[in-house]
């Protein structure tokens, strides 16, 4: 037996998921957050699947996560090979905002037609209703159950209240018992009956009217949410001003990835420093031996040198989390909606490329929701320039050197940081929208639109923000730790091998397998103020960016002659590193080459292989590849030279 969850976005319909199924499905206040189906099992009753849909206007798709819906609703109680069998839909629960009754009950009297036209029961099931309540109105579940002809219930949101009991009610209300398993015949074939058609125009009119049946009350000017929201909004929704406010947001936001996670990093960095010592401190043990080197130079000092940045991702993605439960960033995909059109983007361009600056894999599957081809492909082809949480480590790690101690200083240059990837990404859009316009063809004449249903704004819940924030970074930890790991032992390995005996750690460095390699790549590198070591590091930053910071901690730990340093930390290392001909490796402008290299590269696999799956295209990825690492070494070269030229070395 299965329940499906369908409503539009910003209904609470995926905070309902996870308190359904005590999962913890990502919750966001835009549009097309939630690309594929999400299953899970009913947290006092496990033989009831719950499915959460991405978010709908009305069961007329025009786009594809709208078509996923439809299609999901569709197959009614089909079967296929390896799937469970009760995860055929049984009973569809319409999640509906109470606050947005006007515009959503229509998708409900839809979903009613829907339901009796495929012979599958609907219960409404109404959120927000606190938030009703504060502004002096409420709604009469018991009238509005008897115009749509449909169970109603409400969805609270207390801990004491569990809205997975009400809905088990409610099951029972219409079947009296669960229902029996389909026979394989049902569950072999999809349902061939047609879908009705929707009058979308008479819905909202039939939805206004009962919405004007329903709520009951008189609204209190003095809490009205909804005129507290356009109050804001005057600001928020401004021309000019409120693209400043949301700059001056995310500027305190990177601000606070400095100043706040300092202290919690030294704690990170004293977790990964305190095993090598304590290995190093044993009696028995012979810190030259293989082994030891391999636990203290390899494993300890490439995977901490990357960990220790885990706060300032946490912060980050706190931060955004913030943005998001709030409904402020929503207001943002409005304001940047018409300027994105002039470069072949749009709205809803936004919420991809705003899930690039988290990581650019979910960002490419989320452009689905984009309706328009040639702006899903514009989209899929800049979102690798936005600043994913991936550069941060490189990006910390880079201003941490320049601007030691200013938090303020680095966290405004990270800002700027993340507006050139942003003004890179727009640069790109244009040029490659130009060429599509140029060629012309079909997708040459498509239209993109926005259909946007602002939420109020709400006070983020504490819990929830903490939750999904930490759930972010582990997500984080997990994907890039093996990654992190393995590397940091084949570049130890390297660096070490194959005269691993010697004890002069630049001899052994020189005579390594990465030392002789090096040889070969100093020339390429030069340009760009780095040498074999920095190259060493670009080239394995490919698996995933931030090992190069894991490369610089174990090639650097590996070269340091003077050992009662060791200690230091990785920036004493740089600032003492020379290159071949004995100047300082790590400088002003070589520093900034890195930055500029790191905001244009596109080094991630993963990326890659995504990019030829969602545009279909080998010619596509392999194109975006190459021009924007080519476009990176360039711009590197020239901001390099450029800044010796004028006496900044």
């Amino acid at each position: 037996m299965s329940l499906i969850l369908v409503g539009s976005p910003n209904s609470g319909k995926t905070t309902l998921f996870n308190r359904l199924t005590g999962l913890s499905a990502k919750t966001v206040n835009y549009p097309g957050s939630t690309v594929d189906l999400h299953k899970g099992r009913l947290i006092d009753n496990p033989s009831i699947t719950v499915i959460d849909t991405p978010g709908v206007y009305s069961l007329v798709p025009r786009s594809p996560d709208e078509a996923v819906t439809v299609r999901a609703l569709c197959e009614n109680g089909v079967h296929k090979s390896g799937q469970d069998p009760d995860d055929g839909v049984e009973i569809i629960v319409a999640v509906i905002d109470a606050t947005q009754l006007s515009r959503q009950l229509a998708l409900a009297l839809q979903l009613k037609k829907f339901g009796e036209t495929k012979h599958v029961p609907v219960i409404i099931a109404i959120t927000m209703l606190d938030i009703l309540k504060k502004s002096g109105e409420s709604v009469d579940l018991v009238r509005l159950s008897k115009e749509l002809g449909l169970p109603v219930i409400s969805v609270p949101w207390e801990e004491k209240m569990a809205p997975e009991l009400l809905l088990v009610s409610a099951i029972v209300e219409i079947h009296g018992n669960p229902p029996a398993k389909k026979s394989s015949s049902n569950q072999s074939s999809i349902d061939q009956t047609p879908l009705p058609d929707f009058d979308i125009v008479n819905d909202l009119r039939e939805s206004q009217r009962l919405k004007n049946l329903v709520v009951v009350g008189k609204k209190n000017p003095h809490s009205d949410l909804r005129a507290r929201t356009r109050k804001i909004d005057r600001l928020a929704l401004h021309p000019i001003a409120g693209p400043f406010l949301f700059a001056s947001i995310m500027a305190g936001i990177f601000t606070l990835v400095f100043w706040i996670a300092a202290p919690f990093m030294d704690l990170f960095e004293l977790a990964f420093q305190w095993p090598a010592q304590w290995i190093l401190g044993l009696s028995w043990v012979d810190p030259e031996s293989v082994l030891v080197r391999l636990l203290t130079d390899g494993i300890f000092a490439g995977a901490g040198a990357v960990m220790v940045f885990v706060p300032q991702i946490f912060i980050l993605f706190l931060g955004l989390v913030i943005l998001e439960d709030s409904g402020y960033l929503a207001r943002a995909a409005s304001i940047v909606d018409q300027p994105l059109k002039k470069v072949g983007l749009g709205g809803r361009s936004f919420v991809p490329l705003l899930s690039g600056f988290a990581c650019a894999v979910p960002a490419m599957l989320a452009t689905r929701t984009i309706n328009s081809r040639s702006e899903r492909l514009v989209a899929l082809f800049v979102i690798p320039l936005m600043s994913c949480s991936a550069r941060l480590p490189v990006y910390a790690l880079l201003l941490a050197f320049l601007f030691a101690g200013d938090a303020w200083t680095a966290g405004f240059v990270l800002t700027g940081l993340y507006l050139s990837s942003v003004v890179a990404g727009v640069i790109a859009a244009g040029v490659l929208s130009w060429m599509i316009r140029r060629k012309g063809g079909d997708m040459a004449k498509e239209k993109s639109f926005l259909l946007l249903e602002l939420p109020l704004y709400r006070r983020p819940r504490p819990r929830m923000v903490l939750h999904q924030a930490w759930l972010r970074t582990g997500s984080y930890i997990k994907r890039t730790g093996p990654v992190i790991l393995l590397l940091s032992v084949l570049i130890w390995a390297g660096t070490t091998f194959p005269h691993y005996q010697t004890q002069d750690p630049v001899d052994r460095l020189e005579h390594s397998y990465a030392g002789k390699l090096g040889k070969y790549m100093t020339p390429v590198f030069e340009p760009m103020g780095g040498d074999w070591r920095t190259g060493l590091g670009l080239i394995s930053a490919f698996a995933a960016r931030e090992v190069f910071v894991a490369t610089m901690a174990v090639i650097f730990h590996v070269t340091d002659e003077d050992e009662s340093r060791m200690q230091d930390g990785l920036l004493g290392e740089m600032k003492n590193a020379k290159n071949r001909h004995g100047e300082a490796l790590f400088t002003t402008a070589s520093i900034a080459g890195l930055l500029v290299f790191f905001v244009i590269a596109l080094q991630c696999l993963s990326t890659f292989a995504v990019a030829i799956k969602e545009s279909g295209s080998l010619g596509f990825a392999i194109r975006q590849l190459v021009v924007m690492n080519v476009a990176a070494y360039v711009l590197a070269v020239i901001v390099v030279q450029g800044l010796k030229a004028i006496g900044i070395s």
